[in-house]
């Protein structure tokens, strides 16, 4: 099983271009109507969307519900120049072992879940390799399940890192993407040119201090200026539908993540209804309110990672957004 920060695909994005407003509380993250309502992400536009241009083509949706595997690319070298979105592997000249890392996981999607929480259920699965978006190591397995708007996030006996809690809570306002989530990103003609014909992909680069989008598309690449990347991107499948091919988005540029750059690209991909004893039952009855907070995005000096110390964060992440530097 597997995948999100959308979290991720998601996990943890979807930025307006006109994104105001003080920074959120603690463990309500900067998701401008992807992952949570408007109000807890200012925008300047109503409903964060972003309005489409003469001849740019109508937004996908995803499907009522779905599942798929992916394979994910960890890259953190020689990536300046080589910018996703990526049709396969990461391109020559980038090397798996030397310049990229590759795991795998799946995610699954029911937005016909309903429940106390709210509407809508997605678990992430990241098999260990967790999602590298945190200034902490990533070598564990993982999963984020959000079930209506509370996310939970999971760790598995085996790997689970020294102190780490079994189940925590990620946040009590992120709820999994709505079918037309990509109406809250900018269209890129030049990310959709690199995956060839019927494709269509979405990115821009977000101002971690200010929360202001600042560059459509992944190209140029931005991480040296502190910035942070959120890109999603369809491609038609044989039938002619548009179908998600990969998120791909900025994760902590610096050890011990070492992820400046990371895509998951979908592998078969699947319109079947997921099976919850498989996925989200395993934090179905617990109580968001008794859960310990996750701190991933600021682990304590000693705890959830086991560290000796705790080093000042050299790098924003997707929890600073509207928030770095720190105060």
């Amino acid at each position: 099983m597997k995948s999100s920060r959308a979290l991720l695909p998601i996990l943890f994005a979807g930025l307006s271009a006109l994104a105001i407003g003080a920074p959120s509380p603690a463990q309500v993250y900067q998701t401008y109507g992807v992952h949570n309502a408007p109000a807890d992400s200012p925008c300047a536009t109503p409903e964060c969307r972003y309005p489409r241009a003469p001849g740019e083509p109508a937004d996908p949706l995803y499907p009522a519900y779905w599942s798929s595997s992916w394979t994910m690319y960890r890259v953190f070298q020689n990536y300046q120049n080589n910018p996703p979105p990526y049709a396969g592997k990461p391109p020559a000249p980038l090397r798996p072992g030397v310049d990229y890392e590759v795991s795998g996981g799946a995610t699954y999607y029911d937005s016909t879940w309903r429940g106390r929480s709210g509407d809508g259920a997605m678990m992430e699965h990241y098999d260990k390799r967790c999602l590298p978006i945190f200034p902490i190591p990533n070598n564990f397995t993982c999963s984020f399940i959000s079930l209506g708007k509370i996310a939970y996030f999971v760790t598995y006996d085996g790997d689970r890192p020294k102190g780490m809690p079994k189940v925590c809570l990620f946040s009590p306002k992120n709820h999994p993407p709505r079918r037309d989530f990509v109406s809250h990103l900018p269209y890129s003609q030049a990310d959709s040119a690199r995956l060839g014909s019927n494709a269509q992909a979405y990115s821009f680069w977000v101002d971690a201090q200010t929360g202001k989008p600042v560059q459509t598309g992944a190209s140029p690449d931005q991480t040296a200026n502190g910035a942070i990347l959120f890109g999603y991107a369809f491609q038609a499948n044989a039938a002619g539908r548009m179908m998600p091919q990969s998120f791909y988005f900025s994760g902590y540029p610096l050890p011990p993540a070492n992820a400046p750059i990371v895509s998951q690209n979908y592998t078969n991909f699947s319109e079947t209804q997921p099976d919850p004893t498989k996925t989200w039952d395993q934090v179905a009855g617990l109580d968001p309110e008794t859960l310990p907070a996750c701190r991933l995005f600021d682990p304590p000096a000693t705890g959830l990672v086991g560290a000796t110390a705790k080093p000042a964060k050299a790098a924003p992440t997707w929890g600073d957004i509207g928030r770095w530097p720190p105060r």
